[in-house]
């Protein structure tokens, strides 16, 4: 199997619609290609999944970590031609620094991979050579290579000639595929791009076009590791149930995380509090992921389930609430139009929505879990109630017998005992 990073010079360079239209094209070339995403995001891997017909799993060097990272792509190796990451913002855009932790570039330096750069040249031509020459020696500099640029919002044939002509006049990487300008676009609103199925995936190949020589130089082979050094390690959830809440308001769930609990020897099953229903009666503990419940704040208002959760809270049995999910568990949920739509009333706060972002960030708890925190609501709380974390940054959360309910969507890998023991 062949890797590459695709990353941007910078958020909103048109990475993502890069990325869906060589997958598109991959696909019709017949190539088994198997898709991830650098960072904490569930959208954009809904849509990878679409286009590939599997699953697309976070990597990054900061929550999931690059051992996790590499055991992840390991596992996908054989049944694949091609594995094609998705970056993150900027190249050298991460947590802190420059090309530090949580960055493409610190991964693409991690995993021994090639980067694909892709630049918006509207209005430019020669200024392309500055601006990639500069990214390139910066990369050098980190042991990365940039094995070819896409050009996005590109205006003609002509305009792609030139930019090709410059890039290899001063020996840059190559035009490997160019965009036109005006290309069709994914719908966003304010946690990202419209969930899949939702919308209809646009053909971007009408306007792209790709070098398919120069593309497939710009992959290297991915070098294997070694499964064995990975240490088996003991089962921690043997013969227990998990019950999750899922469907359109608690949509955002990393596979991997479903993954790892079945990889403990969890049993897992799922309900909808969208639908009203109750909680799986033989069930030891209970995740409510986050979501979209805004959007679903008149159905939710009206659900059933919420005594079966309240009973499964008061009978002080493992529930882990994260972001949307902790919003269900409020008195009220306030829409960005003001309307107040009754919650579940087990704890005595209310969310409110609001048009600028709250709160982001990788956050990581003092027991060593990590995860990330990404929201445009706010709680009010009526009262005091213990925090549910123990975090240098964000939110603390809240702490009721035995549930853990914060705006912080946890990746359950990144520290196995201290999920475990939530869970248990």
């Amino acid at each position: 199997m062949k890797i590459a990073l695709l990353a941007g010079t910078q958020s909103g360079c048109g990475k993502t619609t890069i990325m869906l239209a060589l997958l598109q094209y991959l696909k019709q070339q017949q190539k088994n290609i198997v898709s991830f995403k650098t960072g904490p995001d569930f959208l954009d891997p809904m849509w990878h999944q679409l286009l590939t017909d599997q699953v697309s799993y976070n990597l990054d060097t900061r929550m999931v970590g690059l051992n996790e990272s590499k055991k992840i792509i390991n596992k996908q190796h054989q049944q694949n031609d091609l594995a094609l990451i998705e970056g993150v913002m900027g190249l050298f855009d991460g947590r802190t620094g420059v090309g530090q932790d949580g960055s493409s570039a610190d991964l693409a330096k991690g995993l021994n991979c090639p980067v694909i750069l892709v630049v918006n040249a509207k209005g430019m031509s020669g200024s392309i050579v500055p601006l990639v020459s500069g990214f390139c020696d910066y990369a050098n500099k980190m042991g990365v290579n940039i094995s070819g640029i896409i050009a996005n919002q590109v205006g003609s044939a002509h305009h792609a000639s030139l930019l090709k002509s410059f890039l290899a006049d001063y020996h840059m990487p190559p035009l490997l595929a160019w965009m036109e300008k005006e290309s069709a676009v994914l719908a966003e609103r304010h946690l990202g791009l419209v969930a899949p199925d939702q919308i209809d995936i646009p053909n971007f190949l009408t306007k792209f076009h790709v070098d398919d020589d120069a593309l497939s130089l710009a992959f290297i082979e991915w070098s294997d590791i070694n499964q064995n050094a990975y240490p088996i390690e003991k089962k921690l959830l043997i013969n227990k149930k998990i019950a999750i809440a899922k469907d359109a308001a608690c949509c955002f769930i990393y596979q991997a995380n479903i993954d790892w609990l079945q990889d403990q020897g969890a049993n897992v099953c799922y309900f909808s509090v969208i639908k009203g229903e109750a909680v799986p009666s033989d069930a030891d503990a209970l995740w409510l992921p986050g979501g979209y419940p805004e959007l679903y704040a008149q159905q939710l208002s009206v659900s059933n389930s919420w005594d079966s959760i309240r009973r499964f809270i008061e009978a002080d049995k493992p529930v882990l609430a994260e972001c949307g999910g902790s919003m269900l568990l409020g008195k009220q949920l306030i829409d960005i139009t003001g309307t107040v739509w009754a919650m579940a009333g087990i704890l005595p706060y209310r969310s409110k929505m609001q048009k600028k972002l709250a709160s982001l960030g990788y956050r990581e708890e003092a027991s060593g879990i990590r995860g990330h925190e990404f929201h445009y609501s706010s709680r009010e709380c009526e009262e005091q109630l213990p925090s549910s974390f123990e975090c240098s940054r964000g939110d603390q959360g809240i702490r009721y017998k035995n549930l853990r309910a914060s705006y912080i969507h946890w990746y359950f890998a990144s520290a196995p005992k201290v999920i475990s023991a939530w869970l248990a």
